[in-house]
């Protein structure tokens, strides 16, 4: 299984996310990727799963999860719109 990305410490502070990603911290408002994430408790918070192949987080007990590369504003075009005629 190819790893997508390396997640590290997953933080939270009052409004914010604080995330390592592939060796470099990351900061997001919460309020602006995940209203659920705003007004979770913090036991919600901190009760996550990162996938294996670190392609996102899953937080179970607000039915809530985030895609690493929605995060990083990476963007994937389907091989079909990219095949040259």
């Amino acid at each position: 299984m190819n790893k997508l990305h390396d997640i590290g410490r997953v933080i939270f502070t009052n409004s914010s996310l604080k995330i390592e990603i592939d060796g470099e911290e990351k900061q997001y408002e919460l309020n602006a990727i995940s209203p659920s994430l705003a007004s979770a408790t913090d036991v919600e918070r901190m009760t996550y799963e990162v996938s294996p192949s670190g392609y996102g987080i899953s937080w179970p007990l607000i039915d809530e999860d985030l895609s690493i590369d929605g995060l990083l504003g990476i963007v994937h075009i389907p091989d079909s719109e990219t095949a040259t005629a």
